[in-house]
Formats: C-alpha cells, structure tokens, sequence
C-alpha cells in the first residue's frame, strides 16, 4: 500500500501512523471499502514490526492469528489516517492489540476500532517462538508512555 512512512510513538502508550487514503480505497459513494480497514492496520503492524527490528531477517516474523473491526463511522476519500495500536498484553509468544483508524485531521474521532493478536513465528518452520527480551524491550520502546 502506497503511503508515506510516518510512524511515531506518542506520549499516551501508544504506537501512531500515518497513511495516506488511496483513490482506489474507495467505493461508489466514496466511503473507504471495509476491506481496506484491514490493510490499514497491516500498514500500521508492519511499521510496528521493522521499529522493533521483527522484520524476518532474523529468520522471525510477526503472524497475524485474529484480526477484527467494528466500524464506526464512514472515511471518505480523500484523506490521511492515523492508525493507532495500544499494546494490551504480550504473552510466551503471542501479543494483543486494540487498534484504531481515525481521520488525522480529526485524530480524536475514531472511524474504526479493532483487535490483533499476533504471533512471533519461526520462518523455517512455521511454529510459534517465545518473544526474546531484545523483543520485550522493542516492545517497550515503541509503547513508551
């Protein structure tokens, strides 16, 4: 997805980045197609993922176990979003994010809310990994409150 690489940890816990809203997001009514809510919150992971250096180089990857959204209001085209994810809880080898989709111009009114659990996982194998320390401690920097 085409956008510019914006990504910044804010002040409030949170991991924030921008992408730009494409004109073929959009549907006949110019609302953004709900499909594409989901490639947002990929965009904003796999930003989360090379800021932590989880980026397969390693032989490591982030996969993506649950992904849901509930929308809430219509974005329309055109547009800038800021897609925001807080971590909820890091487990062995698993971690949660609630995740949301806001207008930039108006970061304070979510369009959509979701949540992501995703799974450190070998290449190789295919078979889930603990989270390192050097992870934990990317994680804590990209949610530095």
């Amino acid at each position: 997805m085409p956008s510019e690489s914006s990504a910044t940890q804010s002040a409030s816990g949170t991991f924030e980045t921008l992408v730009d809203v494409r004109w073929g997001d959009m549907d006949a009514l110019r609302h953004v197609n709900n499909a594409v809510y989901f490639s947002y919150f990929e965009e904003a992971r796999v930003r989360l993922f090379v800021a932590m250096g989880l980026d397969g180089a390693a032989g490591r990857y982030g996969v993506l176990a649950h992904a849901s959204c509930d929308f809430l209001k219509p974005l329309m085209y055109p547009a800038r979003v800021v897609v925001g994810m807080k971590l909820v809880r890091v487990g062995r080898t698993s971690l949660e994010l609630d995740c949301w989709i806001a207008d930039a111009g108006d970061p304070g009114t979510p369009h959509a809310r979701g949540r992501n659990v995703l799974v450190c996982t070998d290449a190789a194998t295919g078979r889930p990994l603990p989270w390192t320390d050097a992870d934990r401690q990317a994680l804590d920097r990209c949610f530095a409150a």
